[in-house]
């Protein structure tokens, strides 16, 4: 009787583990801005994300630059193209790496986090502190 008990106490922990897995955030997702599409794949041993089409044409147009990079020798890199979303792995029920801001020039630790099948929850953070913002799968 009690290796019965045991023996459908680990099966419940079994199938109970999957569901601390993260959902996949793989795909094309629209930045909360609706300003640009962005293709999470794996990349190495990780998933990254780029750039791969602009919703809202850039300031300096299609062939925009990196210009706001910290690291003068990135700044002829075009938006198009490039990795926003780097070194993303698994933990627990959320992913974890590091995401890029164009815009400011700017690297902020990052937490996704797939919401449904079409939100996915995407967070910038420096140290305790995080902006949230909601991405939506591309169609």
């Amino acid at each position: 009787m009690k290796m019965t008990k045991i023996v459908a106490a680990a099966a419940l922990v079994a199938t109970a583990a999957p569901a601390f897995a993260a959902q996949p955030v793989t795909g094309r997702w629209i930045t909360e801005d609706k300003a640009a599409v962005v293709e999470i794949a794996p990349c190495g041993q990780s998933l990254c994300g780029k750039i791969v089409k602009f919703l809202k044409t850039p300031s300096q147009g299609v062939d925009q630059k990196d210009t706001k990079n910290p690291d003068k020798s990135k700044r002829s890199r075009k938006l198009m193209g490039l990795p926003v979303l780097t070194s993303f792995k698994e933990d627990g029920d959320e992913w974890r790496g590091e995401i890029y801001d164009p815009k400011a020039g700017k690297t902020y630790r990052s937490l996704l986090q797939r919401k449904s099948s079409g939100v996915m929850e995407v967070k910038g953070c420096i140290g305790p502190f995080c902006k949230t913002q909601i991405w939506t799968k591309a169609g």
